[in-house]
C-alpha cells in the first residue's frame, strides 16, 4: 500500500505542478465548493467541541495545580495545550473523520457509477478534476478552522478559569500576554497544512481504490479515516520531534 500510496503522492505533485505553470487549469468553483462543505458547514462542530475542550483543560488544570498553590499557571497550561497541540490536532481528527471519510464516498461512489471511466474518456484527467479540488480546499481551510478552534477552546478556558479564580478579563489577558510568546500560536497553524495536505490525500486516494460494490465504498471510507488520523499522528509526532530539537 505504501508504494501505490507514494505513486498516488507523485501524481498528484506532477498535477500540482500543472496548476502553479497554468492556473486556468484550476477548477475554482470546485475549490469554493469543497471549501464550503469542508470548512464552513464544520463550524459548528468544532467550535462546540473546541469550547468545551477549553473549559475541561481550565477545571483540571484548577484541580491539579491548586495543590501547589499555583492555580494562577492554569492560564498557562490552557494556552500551551490549546495553541500547540489540541486545537490543531482535534480539529484534523475531526475533519478526518467527516470530510476526509466523504471524499472517499464521493468519489468511490463515482466509481462504482463507471463515471470516472467516462471521464477518463473524454480526456480528463481525474486527478485534476476530483482530487486537486478537493486539496486545494482542506489545505486553505483546516488553518482556518484550527484558527478558530483556537480562539473557542481559549473563550472557554478563559471563562471557566474567570469563574473558577475570580479574576477579571483584563488580568486574564496580562497572564496569558506573559505566559506565551506568539510562537507558541503558530506552531499549531503551521501543522495544518500538512495535516490537510495528508487527510485529503489519503481519502482520495482510497476512493480512487473503490471496486464495482457498495461494499467496497463503505469499507474504504472506514480504512480511509483509520490511515487519515494515523497519518496525522505521525505527523503531529514528527512535528513535535522537530519543534523541540530546535527549541521551539
Amino acid at each position: 500500500m505504501a508504494r501505490n500510496l507514494i505513486a498516488f503522492l507523485g501524481l498528484v505533485t506532477i498535477a500540482i505542478g500543472r496548476a502553479i505553470r497554468h492556473p486556468r487549469r484550476i477548477r475554482v468553483t470546485a475549490v469554493i465548493a469543497n471549501m464550503e462543505r469542508s470548512g464552513f458547514n464544520a463550524l459548528p462542530i468544532v467550535g462546540l467541541l473546541s469550547f468545551l475542550i477549553g473549559v475541561v483543560l481550565a477545571y483540571q488544570g484548577v484541580d491539579q495545580l491548586t495543590r501547589f498553590g499555583a492555580e494562577i499557571f492554569s492560564i498557562n497550561l490552557l494556552a500551551v495545550s490549546m495553541l500547540r497541540e489540541i486545537g490543531v490536532l482535534m480539529t484534523a481528527i475531526l475533519i478526518a473523520g467527516r470530510s476526509g471519510s466523504a471524499f472517499t464516498a464521493q468519489i468511490g461512489t463515482m466509481k462504482v457509477n463507471q463515471e470516472i471511466d467516462a471521464m477518463s474518456t473524454l480526456g480528463l484527467d481525474p486527478i485534476e478534476v476530483l482530487v486537486l479540488p478537493r486539496i486545494l480546499a482542506l489545505v486553505i481551510t483546516l488553518p482556518l478552522l484550527v484558527f478558530y478552534s483556537d480562539m473557542l477552546g481559549m473563550l472557554g478556558g478563559a471563562i471557566a478559569l474567570m469563574l473558577l479564580l475570580d479574576m477579571s478579563p483584563t488580568q486574564f489577558l496580562i497572564q496569558l500576554n506573559s505566559a506565551i510568546p506568539m510562537g507558541t500560536f503558530w506552531v499549531g497553524i503551521i501543522k495544518a497544512p500538512f495535516f490537510a495536505f495528508a487527510i485529503a490525500l489519503i481519502g482520495c486516494y482510497e476512493g480512487l481504490r473503490v471496486s464495482g460494490s457498495a461494499e467496497s465504498v463503505g469499507r474504504l471510507t472506514t480504512q480511509s479515516v483509520v490511515e487519515a488520523i494515523f497519518l496525522v499522528l505521525i505527523l503531529d509526532a514528527g512535528f513535535s520531534i522537530l519543534f523541540s530539537s530546535i527549541g521551539i
